[in-house]
């Protein structure tokens, strides 16, 4: 039989494992500070709003805890059906985790979207609530102090008790670990619910058309982000390739939604898709830890944002 203290230390390790999900207006930092938790891209980033279109789970492992990250799309006044169909995702998804973050940019005062967010969730009674005040190396102390105070009144205004108020920035590395810290007591107890290792439990195709899509994204007309979508049709080794030289053939198509839209992807001479092949294949590679010939082809889905045979198709 075990000895008594070596029992009481059993007793005491105590292991925790739930779901938290981050939700904020559109570009509210909610990608780059899952991907900063995680230590590796898992999210799709873009200083375009609205970039995020699935929720997409990027795993913590620590030795006492499992924190299992829900990265939503932003919740926003939808204008599209496409609009109406990810607001849905992001309200499944809070009704369903055990502590939710509310990210609210250093670098921007409290508007009308944030109150339209924090009144949502003032309906939520039982579920804990940390607010993420991110981005914070974009601001002076000063700055940083209103924010802080002007998130504490929103909460008395609401009837909403913060668990926490924690400021963070993702990108300059500040206090990201401490927002992990904050979010695992408030999980239930349980064993680990992924294998060690798992980073996230996105197939790897839908990864594949996320980071093509990121790179497309990168220097395109405002008008375009949202008339994006990728597809991967196939990946499939290389046949008759030797063992130490493999090669996944990625063939994937590039949807937008007019014609005119074309000539905007392509570039002149291609050069803009051939740039968005380049940048892409190299996350590719480093995510798959292989090799890879990325063959893309731009088409067109007339207004597929508010067809929903079309979004069926796309997968949404």
């Amino acid at each position: 039989m075990a000895p008594m203290s070596a029992r009481n230390q059993e007793t005491e390790a105590v292991h925790r494992a739930g779901f938290a999900c981050f939700v904020g207006r559109p570009n509210a930092g909610k990608s780059t500070l899952t991907n900063a938790l995680v230590g590796q891209k898992v999210a799709i980033t873009s200083n375009r709003p609205q970039t995020t279109r699935h929720t997409v789970r990027g795993i913590v492992h620590r030795p006492d805890a499992q924190l299992i990250l829900v990265d939503t799309p932003g919740l926003h006044k939808p204008r599209t059906l496409l609009g109406e169909r990810l607001n849905d995702v992001v309200r499944t998804t809070w009704a369903e985790v055990d502590v939710i973050g509310f990210c609210l940019p250093a670098d921007q005062k409290l508007g009308p979207g944030d109150r339209f967010i924090a009144k949502e969730l003032a309906e939520i009674k039982k579920t804990p609530k940390v607010a993420i005040v991110t981005k914070t190396d974009l601001v002076d102390s000063k700055t940083l102090a209103e924010q802080l105070i002007a998130i504490d009144q929103l909460g008395r205004e609401l009837g909403i008790e913060w668990a926490q108020i924690v400021p963070v920035s993702a990108v300059g590395d500040k206090q990201v670990q401490l927002v992990a810290d904050l979010l695992i007591p408030l999980l239930p107890e349980s064993p680990p619910l992924y294998p060690e290792g798992d980073l996230t439990d996105e197939p790897e195709q839908v990864m594949v058309a996320e980071l093509i899509r990121e790179a497309a994204l990168e220097g395109v007309r405002d008008e375009l982000p949202h008339s994006i979508a990728v597809v991967v049709e196939e990946m499939i080794p290389r046949e008759n390739r030797p063992a130490d030289r493999p090669l996944l053939d990625i063939h994937a198509n590039v949807y937008i939604e007019r014609p005119s839209q074309k000539g905007i992807i392509i570039g002149p001479k291609g050069s803009r898709l051939k740039e968005v092949g380049m940048k892409s294949r190299k996350h590719i590679e480093a995510l798959l830890g292989t090799p890879v010939f990325l063959d893309l082809h731009v088409k067109v889905a007339k207004d597929w944002q508010r067809d929903p045979k079309q979004l069926r198709k796309l997968g949404f």
